[in-house]
């Protein structure tokens, strides 16, 4: 286990696709042990929000904004969070789209978009953070979700839920996250996902089982970061 360095060269975490819940919660968690905060996501507003907060609770986080569908406007952000914070140790995305819910109408365009992010925005930010990562002996922690599986409920879901594009896209991050555990682990590169199955909530105490509170699956993903073993975990 590695643990966050202090003063001018602690370790650093971009959040890509920030808003409330999971990535808040994650920001918390990995704020709370050391590393410094990248918070990434398209509203600038809810960004600059999340990282005036978070530096309320005493834990160094900047906003960046960024469209992380767009390679050029994540290679810039990247090299933004570098001049800022240093070397990027980590990386965790819960940056996803929605849209092509109806595959039989759905557009080229927005089936191209729900992608871009969960694919060409993921790839893309690897391969900006990729050195960094490599000289940290860095990781990449993924959110994902159920519809990603391959069964007949999560198929039945996705189209019930008007969620189609989603479900692909699921799909698809699901196998990138297999691909690049086997790939980078050669240069000693952590990669793993969480699945969550359940809606999220940022209610405390809660005991319905169709529930999970959003601190718990940030406690998921520093366990996975701590133990380095588990390629994909449902919770």
């Amino acid at each position: 286990m590695d643990s966050p360095q202090t003063n001018g060269n602690r370790k650093t975490i971009i959040i890509g696709g920030f808003g409330p819940g999971i990535s808040t919660a994650v920001a918390e968690q990995f704020g709370s042990n050391g590393f410094s905060l990248a918070l990434i996501g398209r509203n600038a507003e809810r960004v600059a929000a999340g990282a005036k907060e978070l530096t309320a609770r005493g834990l160094r986080a900047e906003p960046f904004a960024a469209d992380l569908s767009k390679p050029e406007e994540i290679r810039d952000v990247v090299s933004k969070v570098r001049a800022a914070l240093g070397s990027i140790s980590a990386l965790q995305w819960t940056a996803f789209s929605v849209g092509a819910g109806d595959l039989t109408t759905a557009s080229a365009d927005e089936i191209q978009e729900v992608l871009a992010v969960a694919v060409g925005g993921l790839v893309t930010t690897v391969q900006a953070i990729l050195p960094d990562l490599a000289a940290n002996k860095g990781s990449l922690l993924v959110t994902n979700g159920g519809l990603a599986f391959f069964d007949p409920q999560s198929d039945e879901i996705g189209v019930k839920w008007n969620a189609m594009g989603v479900s692909v896209a699921n799909s698809a991050k699901h196998k990138v996250v297999a691909l690049l555990a086997h790939k980078l682990k050669e240069q000693g590169i952590y990669v793993g996902e969480v699945v969550v199955t359940r809606t999220v909530t940022t209610v405390k105490g809660n005991n319905d089982p169709a529930l999970i509170e959003s601190r718990a699956v940030a406690a998921k993903f520093w366990e996975m970061y701590q133990n380095r073993d588990s390629i994909s975990v449902t919770v």
